[in-house]
């Protein structure tokens, strides 16, 4: 890749390949994503969509190949500073990953209690990102008091609290009526405009294409179509 043609890259990967067993979930994978994009990830279930976001915030290292975030080699960064690299990211989980004991306030601080923010700056900010999310009114709710729409509201809450540089959604709107996919899609449409990189993988992609102009890279059987 030439570097004078990317210099504005958030995202980078070369030859990057992903092993489970035997199996092989990426297959020399080279992409490079700009600042501020938004991007669909689109491609049948089991192509490699999932597996791609997790190798991004180092859920999971690659086999083969090297991942540049913002700069910084993920095959050289060390345990201390991941918490910083997945500080950069917002993540929204397609079974939202709250925490069931946690009210939905709690569950949205937590992100910056992690980062170390002070209380009274946590309250303020907590409150108002969920009452742009429409879920002001629920703050002390538990999760499974809630519909699958509205925890999805809190989940995409919980990514953009800390102000992320980019948003990593894995079908977000896959449990939703279309009513609840939209204001999700909003939401998200919202954040891009601040200048978030947003990356969404997800099977429906006319769904996407349909509300949000951005693009699309496709996925099948771990290559890029």
């Amino acid at each position: 890749m030439n570097d004078k043609l990317n210099k504005n890259s958030i995202i980078r990967l070369f030859n990057v390949s992903k092993r489970f067993g035997g199996t092989l979930a990426l297959k020399n994978i080279s992409l490079d994503i700009e600042r501020g994009e938004f991007i669909f990830i689109s491609g049948p279930s089991g192509a490699g969509k999932s597996t791609l976001l997790k190798i991004l915030y180092r859920a999971e290292k690659v086999f083969e190949g090297q991942v540049l975030i913002d700069g910084m080699n993920l095959s050289r960064i060390s345990s201390s500073k991941l918490p910083v690299l997945r500080r950069r990211f917002g993540i929204v989980f397609q079974d939202f990953k709250l925490i069931p004991t946690l009210t939905v306030y709690e569950n949205v601080a937590l992100v910056l209690e992690a980062a170390g923010k002070k209380t009274s700056f946590i309250k303020k900010k907590v409150m108002q990102v969920l009452r742009t999310t429409g879920m002001g009114k629920k703050a002390k709710a538990l999760p499974l008091t809630l519909s699958g729409g509205e925890q999805q509201r809190v989940a995409v809450a919980r990514a953009v609290v800390g102000e992320p540089s980019i948003i990593l959604a894995d079908e977000p709107t896959a449990s939703l009526d279309s009513r609840a996919a939209q204001a999700i899609l909003d939401f998200l449409m919202e954040y891009h405009k601040k200048g978030t990189t947003i990356l969404i993988a997800s099977h429906n992609l006319h769904l996407l294409e349909n509300k949000i102009q951005g693009r699309t890279i496709e996925i099948n059987d771990g290559k890029i179509i």
